[in-house]
């Protein structure tokens, strides 16, 4: 088993930034990447971004580029989105994930989710 907890949601004006922690725990040795989805109300859960264990490679959704960071601190089986320039439509509830697979973009890959968070950019 892996648990996931995550923290960091709030609610922020539109340009501000936020950053989500979500700490990995149990059998991390099983994780091939861990991902971040996010979902707003009434839509479907979507890929955001993910970083692979190792921390070797990082894939990003092209709604985020350039404006979302995704990193780890190894040391503490962390994984960090750093989410710059918000908008309005960045508002969801976030979930944190962890897979044992390659396909980092694909949702039902991730065995493991967090609890979500929830990040509110006001316009």
């Amino acid at each position: 088993q892996v648990q996931l907890v995550e923290s960091g949601g709030g609610l922020v004006q539109a340009g501000a930034s936020l950053r989500l922690s979500c700490a990995a725990s149990g059998r991390t040795f099983s994780i091939y990447a861990m991902g971040w989805f996010r979902q707003a109300p009434g839509k479907e859960r979507e890929f955001v971004t993910a970083i692979t264990w190792s921390g070797d490679s990082t894939y990003y959704a092209d709604s985020v580029k350039g404006r979302f960071t995704i990193s780890k601190d190894n040391a503490k089986n962390t994984v960090y989105l750093q989410m710059n320039s918000l908008k309005p439509e960045d508002t969801a509830v976030y979930y944190c994930a962890a897979n044992g697979g390659i396909r980092v973009r694909v949702h039902h890959e991730y065995g493991y989710w967090g609890q979500g968070t929830q990040v509110t950019v006001s316009s």
